[in-house]
């Protein structure tokens, strides 16, 4: 009777394997379709299969990630310096009379009152009045206020000094060794000299990326292009800000993975295979290597029927990595933030559990009659 009740235990677990504790789904378990009970015709996800053939349509499908920043590419400027709105202006006239409009007996010449640059880009100038000096270099402005005195003092010479207000900074908030204010030295002032200016970009950041806030906007560019690039490295303006913070870009892992955890992005592109390597590959004992599945959400918006985008908003890619085809793609194939990789569990490791259970009946059963 123990016998019998022994055999009857081990067909019982041959055939429920569903009830053996495993650590992550088989392929055909997690992709079975279930249909709405309303809607018996609309799946609960897509399945798309990344090998060669279809590859392109994938990579040209719309990012699932919204967030994305635009940049502003380089503007070549000239390499000077302007005076505009909120600059002071230090103006001293030399002259050769002895005892001229504004100088006193024995004085060659007068230093004139710090002036501001008004909003309306003007500065008041005795015996002159109003006199528009935005967005000239100090040394045409120092010419043309040479001219205009030159019916009342004819032997005047002028000396012009100009410190930027702030409207002819920017500021490096963070993100960077030395963060602070920095006056524009000229019109053509780039990005990256601020941030050689600023100490550099911090080394304990992943994949920083760099962010400027300009009139209400903020734009957006990782280190990595904007080093390599020379057309993003964008001429600044008074007013900027910039600072520099971590990739927050993450993706997922789990299933029978080397790792279940989520994992930021070490650089702006990483692909599935590299992100593989990244959760430490796959378990060697239980992943199934034709079950490599990448789950993804598109937003509504981005969802067609022609396929030029998703045609739905839960979308399951598929890797086989036994197959040269599926590693080539899988190389190719690039992983987005918030991405899920989960590996599935191989059959034969089901198998396995399920006879090991059988042999420890088994050995009981010997046991108990022996």
């Amino acid at each position: 009777m123990l016998r019998l009740l022994i055999c009857f235990c081990a067909m019982a677990l041959l055939t429920a394997c569903d009830w053996i504790p495993r650590g992550a789904g088989l392929q055909s378990e997690v992709l079975a379709t279930s249909r709405d009970r309303d809607a018996e015709t609309v799946p609960n996800f897509a399945i798309e299969v990344v090998t060669r053939s279809n590859l392109a349509t994938f990579v040209s499908w719309p990012a699932a990630d919204t967030a994305h920043y635009h940049w502003i590419d380089r503007v070549d400027q000239p390499n000077t310096r302007t005076i505009q709105s909120g600059d002071t202006l230090r103006i001293t006239i030399w002259t050769t009379e002895n005892d001229g409009l504004l100088t006193g007996p024995g004085q060659r010449s007068v230093t004139l009152p710090d002036t501001r640059v008004s909003s309306s880009g003007r500065v008041f100038l005795p015996y002159i009045g109003d006199f528009r000096v935005n967005g000239m270099s100090p040394n045409t402005a120092r010419a043309r206020i040479e001219e205009a005195y030159m019916g009342a003092i004819p032997s005047a010479q002028v000396q012009l000094e100009m410190a930027e207000g702030r409207g002819q900074s920017v500021s490096l908030i963070g993100g960077v060794n030395q963060p602070g204010s920095f006056a524009l030295p000229d019109n053509d002032f780039s990005i990256l000299q601020l941030l050689a200016d600023g100490g550099g970009i911090s080394t304990g950041l992943l994949n920083p990326q760099v962010r400027l806030h300009r009139n209400g906007r903020i734009y957006g560019v990782s280190a990595e292009r904007l080093l390599d690039t020379p057309r993003l490295d964008t001429t600044l303006v008074g007013g900027d800000k910039i600072y520099v913070e971590a990739d927050e870009r993450t993706f997922l892992s789990l299933g029978a993975a080397g790792t279940e955890a989520v994992h930021p992005f070490p650089t702006d592109q990483v692909s599935a295979l590299e992100a593989l390597s990244i959760i430490g590959g796959v378990s060697d004992t239980r992943a199934d290597a034709k079950g490599i599945l990448i789950l993804r959400r598109y937003p509504v918006a981005q969802i067609t029927e022609d396929r030029t985008g998703p045609d739905h908003p839960r979308t399951v890619f598929t890797l086989d990595l036994t197959s040269a085809d599926g590693l080539f793609s899988a190389d190719q194939f690039e992983i987005q933030s918030g991405d899920l990789i989960y590996v599935t569990e191989s059959p034969v490791t089901a198998a396995s559990s399920v006879f090991g259970l059988i042999g420890s009946v088994l050995g009981l059963n010997n046991a108990i009659t022996n």
